[in-house]
């Protein structure tokens, strides 16, 4: 018998790493806790790995965190798009676009 292990990563399948799931959770983890949002869900497919952000987990996701290898060498991998598909902040680092999170907390405290 051969058995496979219980988790096993798709090769054709993009996915966040440790280090990016690290960074992502700890500003979803700040918007939590500011009351402004509630629920997530995470895609992962052929071309993209997505993490999306709701107020509430019957709604459009307020704001979705892809993540695009082949745009890598272009744009960056990294992108903010919020609920109207505007891309808000592309780059190659994943901190740096996440700032743009962070304004958005910033004017919503204020």
């Amino acid at each position: 018998m051969n058995a496979t292990p219980p988790f096993h990563a798709d090769p054709d399948r993009v996915t966040f790493d440790r280090r990016e799931l690290g960074l992502i959770l700890s500003t979803y983890g700040r918007f939590v806790a500011a009351g402004e949002w509630r629920d997530y869900a995470m895609s992962f497919l052929r071309d993209v790995a997505v993490f999306s952000v709701f107020r509430r987990a019957t709604e459009h996701p307020l704001y979705r965190i892809e993540k695009r290898p082949r745009l890598r060498n272009a744009q960056g991998a990294y992108a903010v798009i919020g609920m109207d598909g505007q891309i808000l902040k592309r780059g190659h680092d994943l901190a740096q676009v996440l700032r743009v999170l962070d304004r958005k907390l910033i004017r919503g405290v204020d």
